[in-house]
């Protein structure tokens, strides 16, 4: 594959098929642009028009050229597509770029001739790039291979590898990149994606020494291994991986029998595991842009301590606000720091944290070069950020001063610099200094340093290779009995709240007599999975006849809400002291195999939606880092008078549960909830196993 991927992405020759003399033509551009940039390689523009072009022999087919070319671009009509790629894998070409379009985006006939294409381009032994697509760009080697717009200018190489599955959105996020003195060392867009993938285009590009951040434009996931390999190979190399992803609110769960099944969306699975992973998440391309030049510019920080050194006191509260939401240590400076401080600034700024040099720095720019080191000089601070403004007649002095910083400091630091003069903003790139204009944005590209810096440390220090399932297949399960499902929990050594299936009345009473009151007492029956909907739980149940009221009561609730399902009795259960509930779960998911959930638990689940999810297999610290991305996570520690919950005995379960998926791959859902969490344990009190068969 990686003979493949030389061809397609670092080629020595290049076919043009259906090649243009006009170089305002899209069929003309690609040699145009080449020719112009100088690219290393050789050129064959194929066309029976024409016997030369720009100074290049002009071949009548494939059949005539010289030799078998790396790499051939096809811009043909689609109808003309598959005999041209029965030609190229004749002629011993390895990878083709079908710039074509009428496939897929055009209905069922285009799906038809896109399924015909791989079929043909897999038996000719040939990687197709496309249909419908916009390109390949190695600025390394001056290969603009499009007839992009953006490549009206001439790429520029850099240290970013930018694969997208949109074309002109993609091009339009690498324009913007180069707006900031960004380069692109590959572009890639996959279009129709009936063949190459984004995620095998940047495991190429991210082996070269060259590239040192990846960025990645989706619209879809299909391959989620992949993905995740790639993120994780990305991270174990040091090498930031960012993401954008739209679609943020499709379902991929509408029928799911648990809450574990309908929360688990397409997108909160997929940012949990990314997160998971190491990869770093855009919202957007602007945020893109800003992480990207904030990985190129930046050390990556030790910690999450941020200074904040500003011109305006409510730039610095507004970047302090969003720090916090980000989960960023805001520290007041003290001590030696804030006796340094108090000689360099101003009486009437502000020496806290945000720390407010005032205008007074133009007129002695001294102030804002030593608050900035003094700062970054303290132990709290892992990270600084310089707020100001306009500027535009001081633009040179600001410009020498923060190059002094930058070679005088140890830690790193990012400049945001609103409406700023063009001529810094190309100098402070070219000093590897990072500027973003936007307040709450370079506190957002910070926090991107911050967790790939965490999720780095939490990442390599386990040597363990990844492990994946293959896709799981869509399948529905059925539910287990209870009875069943406690036992094969048990195994796993999951800790479940102790119980017995009550056939009849006597058995009802002798359980709980076993169990000892007080008891919860709830039905049980394949066709009622939610209990507690039909009036099928009763609990603090104290003497016996209490027991024997709430089964007939039960019962009845049944026959009357749910009167044609199946009861196998009544299950009856110790009750458990009140404690702190949250809800853990498995779903198999089409894209990225057996998924783990994490959340508050109880009836809140449905209202308040805060979960993490991870993919099995979850580690001890993959457990850790889905409890502290909860935004409730401050139940944890203790609130309205409870001590702190037992988070190690939590983060017990969550590996235990994540053992019990690799162990149980019939188990298509799981959920138990509510799980019960003090401060001495976990005890987990309802659960629900979906199957696609029975376990002998």
């Amino acid at each position: 594959m990686a003979d493949v991927f030389d061809a397609l992405l670092n080629p020595r020759s290049v076919a043009i098929i259906g090649a243009s003399s006009d170089k305002n033509k899209l069929n003309g551009r690609p040699q145009y642009f080449m020719q112009r940039d100088g690219f290393e390689g050789k050129i064959y523009p194929v066309n029976r028009k024409y016997d030369n072009i720009n100074g290049l022999v002009c071949y009548p087919d494939i059949g005539s050229l010289p030799e078998a070319p790396d790499l051939a671009i096809v811009i043909v009509g689609a109808t003309q597509v598959v005999k041209v790629i029965t030609k190229l894998g004749e002629h011993g070409v390895k990878a083709a770029i079908i710039f074509s379009s009428g496939f897929a985006e055009l209905g069922d006939e285009g799906r038809a001739r896109e399924t015909k294409l791989v079929e043909v381009a897999q038996a000719s032994g040939i990687r197709v790039l496309g249909p419908n697509n916009l390109g390949v760009i190695n600025s390394f080697i001056c290969m603009p291979a499009t007839f992009s717009q953006y490549a009206d200018i001439p790429p520029r190489a850099g240290p970013i590898a930018f694969a997208s599955q949109s074309g002109a959105f993609g091009t339009g996020i690498a324009a913007l990149a180069r707006s900031r003195g960004l380069g692109i060392g590959y572009f890639v867009n996959t279009g129709n994606e009936a063949d190459v993938t984004v995620i095998e285009a940047l495991n190429y590009a991210i082996e070269d020494k060259r590239i040192s951040v990846a960025c990645a434009y989706l619209e879809g996931v299909r391959e989620g291994e992949q993905l995740a390999a790639l993120a994780d190979k990305a991270i174990r190399m040091g090498k930031p991986f960012i993401v954008t992803k739209v679609g943020r609110n499709e379902s991929g769960a509408r029928a799911a029998a648990s809450h574990t099944g309908a929360l688990a969306v397409e997108d909160t699975v997929f940012d949990g595991v990314i997160r998971q992973r190491g990869a770093i998440r855009a919202r957007n391309e602007l945020e893109m842009v800003d992480l990207a030049s904030a990985f190129v510019h930046c050390d990556i920080p030790k910690g999450r301590g941020i200074g904040l050194v500003t011109q305006s006191g409510g730039a610095g509260v507004l970047m302090a606000d969003r720090a916090e939401e980000k989960g960023l240590h805001v520290p007041e400076m003290m001590g030696a720091t804030r006796e340094k401080l108090l000689e360099v600034i101003p009486s009437f700024g502000a020496t806290g944290n945000p720390i407010d040099v005032t205008g007074q720095f133009l007129a002695d720019p001294k102030i804002l070069f030593d608050s900035v080191c003094i700062v970054l000089d303290d132990p709290q601070v892992d990270i600084g950020i310089i707020w100001l403004q306009l500027m535009h007649g001081y633009a040179d002095l600001l410009i020498d001063v923060f190059k002094k910083i930058k070679t005088t400091v140890t830690k790193p630091f990012l400049v945001c610099w609103l409406e700023p003069p063009v001529k810094a903003l190309i100098d402070l790139s070219e000093a590897g200094i990072c500027v973003i204009q936007g307040t709450e944005q370079i506190v957002d590209a910070a926090a991107g340093l911050v967790m790939f810096g965490e999720a780095k440390v939490r990442i390599t220090e386990s040597n363990s290779p990844l492990e994946f399932e293959s896709a799981f297949p869509k399948l529905l399960g059925k539910p287990i009995p209870s009875i069943e499902a406690w036992q094969r929990l048990k195994e796993c050594g999951l800790p479940l709240i102790d119980c017995t299936l009550a056939v009849d009345e006597e058995t009802a009473v002798e359980s709980a007599q076993l169990l000892g009151f007080p008891v919860a007492l709830k039905i049980e029956s394949p066709d009622i999975l939610h209990k507690m909907d039909i009036g099928g739980v009763m609990l603090d149940l104290n003497d016996t006849s209490a027991v024997i009221k709430a089964r007939q009561t039960v019962l009845d609730n049944a026959a009357k809400h749910a009167p044609s399902a199946e009861i196998h009795g009544v299950l009856i259960q110790k009750m458990a002291r009140s404690r702190t509930e949250f809800i853990l779960g498995v779903r198999r998911d089409l894209i990225f195999g057996s998924i783990l959930m994490l959340g508050l638990g109880g009836v809140f689940v449905e209202v308040l939606k805060d979960v993490a999810f991870a993919q099995v297999p979850v580690s001890r610290s993959d457990a850790e880092m889905m409890l502290g991305q909860l935004v409730g996570k401050a139940v944890l520690e203790g609130i309205r008078g409870q001590g702190a919950v037992d988070k190690q005995s939590l983060i017990d379960t969550l590996c235990m549960l994540s053992d019990f998926a690799k162990k149980n791959p019939d188990v298509v859902e799981l959920e138990m909830n509510p799980v019960l969490v003090g401060q001495n344990g976990v005890l987990a009190v309802d659960w629900l196993v979906m199957s696609t068969s029975r376990r002998k």
